[in-house]
């Protein structure tokens, strides 16, 4: 156990690997990090899986059994998937038991390509949900307009969910009301809302790198000056938001009810600029009740250098929100960005989706045995 990942545990900050494959659970990889690093969860999307699938030969033999049952392509990916997220379950469910659930959890993302589309979205979740069948499974929906509504009747559902692709404050706000909204229909059907968890993924790096390389086409020192500050200055107030949220009388009559907060989950906490420290949006983003969700490298640059000083968030909002300000001053605009960072976002788990597709298919096709 180390100190620099005992600590932030200890701050409350929830650690989650932010990769999962089939290698990762057999060869004991998994078990290992919640041993040894604090490791409590784990979040898979289209691009993780799409990476573990065309590397090496771990899934050769579920993928010949399908190739010989002439699956759809389709069918094959929910059943490959959901076989990885149903065994790291397994390796999970003594955390989820020790911490009544809220940590010990998987998290499998419905197909991005019904981001758009609410009705889709809701049947997709409830189709995964009884897929893995497992307690500590959340269901990824994507923070879109259509996914609002698909969070709020999925909770309401009483199935936990990780809403993903966060990256405005405003679409933040809206993703807490979908929330509370679905803890009240819930409520209305009966069901036990302590059974009910919730995070919400909010992308902190990309952030960074849309802004930053504005920055760099202005080239001023003014601009210069503002480099590397966005991204943790819009997850800053973002807890500052979720503060304010969990404090309303909305939500105490939730909680009487016997409800848990929806925590912030900070995504995206792979550092992309070499000029920055590696651990930036960890050391940075300290603070109560929320789950830092970390690409491999990150965790182990935690567990290697990491400089956890206690919590960094809390009554950092004003110099937050001054250094917002402060790109609108030299012509970048916030809702410009979010804009394009939630498409872009939406485009890429779409885009992994389809190599998935090609990938699985053309290992389907290899595998499937000789007709005759």
């Amino acid at each position: 156990m180390t100190d620099a990942l005992k600590r932030l545990s200890d701050e409350g900050v929830a650690i989650w690997l932010d990769d999962l494959s089939r290698k990762r659970i057999t060869s004991g990889n998994l078990a290992e990090l919640i041993d040894q690093q604090h490791v409590v969860g784990v979040t898979t999307n289209p691009t993780i899986f799409q990476k573990a699938i065309s590397q090496g030969d771990g899934y050769d033999q579920q993928l010949s059994d399908l190739a010989a049952r002439e699956v759809t392509v389709e069918e094959a990916i929910r059943m490959i998937t959901t076989a990885d997220v149903r065994d790291a379950a397994d390796i999970l469910r003594p955390v989820f038991d020790a911490t009544d659930g809220q940590d010990g959890r998987v998290s499998i993302e419905v197909d991005p390509r019904l981001a758009h589309n609410t009705k889709a979205t809701v049947a997709e979740a409830r189709q995964l949900a009884w897929l893995v069948d497992r307690p500590n499974t959340l269901i990824k929906i994507p923070a879109t307009e259509a996914g609002l509504p698909a969070i709020a009747e999925t909770i309401g559902n009483g199935i936990s969910v990780n809403v993903t692709l966060i990256f405005s404050l405003e679409r933040y706000r809206k993703v807490m009301d979908a929330y509370l909204t679905g803890l009240e229909k819930a409520k209305e059907r009966g069901l036990d809302l302590s059974e009910i968890h919730s995070v919400a993924s909010f992308f902190v790096s990309r952030v960074d790198t849309e802004i930053d390389r504005r920055i760099d086409e202005m080239g001023t020192d003014e601009a210069k000056a503002l480099r590397g500050k966005a991204g943790v200055a819009n997850a800053r107030l973002a807890y500052q938001a979720y503060e304010e949220v969990f404090s309303s009388d909305r939500w105490d009559a939730l909680e009487n009810a016997g409800a848990n907060k929806q925590r912030p989950l900070w995504a995206s906490t792979g550092v992309k600029d070499k000029a920055y420290k590696d651990t930036m949006y960890v050391e940075e983003l300290v603070a109560p009740n929320t789950v830092n969700t970390m690409p491999e490298a990150t965790l182990e640059a935690t567990d290697d250098h990491g400089e956890i000083r206690g919590d960094a968030v809390t009554g950092t909002y004003e110099q937050a929100r001054a250094d917002l300000d402060a790109l609108e001053k030299i012509g970048i605009s916030y809702d410009e960005i979010v804009r394009v960072l939630e498409d872009e976002g939406v485009d890429k788990f779409e885009g992994s989706w389809n190599d998935l597709l090609k990938s699985t298919e053309a290992e389907l096709k290899r595998l499937a045995p000789a007709k005759g």
